[in-house]
């Protein structure tokens, strides 16, 4: 059960949570994600890239980070009907029950690729300007790495995405020096200082950090 909000602040942000109801389909990969260790990014994160994806009319999506397919299930939904899913994760295990979700939201396995590996060693093998967006929440301390790579791999108009912007509110503390605090707070200032984009950073879930890819 949720805890009570405390604060006008508090609930406010709950409202914003609650706004995003989830079907069983999601609810189902949300489970699978909490119980083997892959937690799935929120349901008004969800939201915001199925947003993203309608209004871009996106064909093409990268995600790093597969999980167990609650983030690919709110991209898919966003996205044409012609439209495929590359999602790149290190364990294969997760892609297996993300491959389950997928089928139970009735994605055809030509919909979703599903690539198992490190995502460093495989996004210098996709095409450069050949997606719409692409949605990062891998590990942390790679996320400057993801960034040049989506950069790249991006169209002029299209959209790069990271989860967990805010860090379970470290990024906003100056005090917080951990490893990936660090990578993540370097993260807003690469985005916020490139030319190239036009960012944006929403307070939904734990962050979420967009930017569009202005030109090449």
């Amino acid at each position: 059960m949720a805890e009570t909000p405390t604060s006008p602040l508090e609930a406010t942000l709950a409202y914003a949570e609650d706004f995003h109801p989830e079907d069983d389909v999601l609810r189902i990969a949300r489970q699978r994600g909490a119980e083997v260790g892959a937690p799935p990014i929120a349901p008004s994160g969800g939201a915001a890239l199925c947003f993203l994806a309608t209004a871009i009319n996106a064909r093409a999506v990268v995600e790093i980070g597969t999980g167990c397919g609650v983030s690919g299930l709110w991209l898919l939904r966003g996205m044409r009907q012609d439209g495929t899913l590359t999602s790149v994760d290190v364990e294969p295990e997760h892609q297996r029950l993300a491959r389950q979700s997928f089928a139970q939201a009735g994605f055809s396995g030509g919909r979703v690729r599903l690539i198992t590996g490190r995502a460093l060693d495989v996004l210098p093998r996709l095409s450069d300007g050949g997606y719409d967006l692409v949605f990062c929440d891998g590990a942390k301390q790679e996320y400057g790495d993801y960034l040049a790579e989506a950069v790249r791999l991006l169209r002029p108009g299209g959209i790069v995405v990271f989860d967990n912007a805010l860090w379970h509110h470290r990024v906003a503390d100056p005090t917080q020096r951990d490893p990936d605090t660090v990578a993540v707070r370097e993260l807003g200032k690469l985005v916020r200082s490139d030319e190239r984009l036009r960012p944006l950073l929403l307070p939904l879930g734990d962050g979420i950090l967009a930017a569009i890819k202005l030109s090449g």
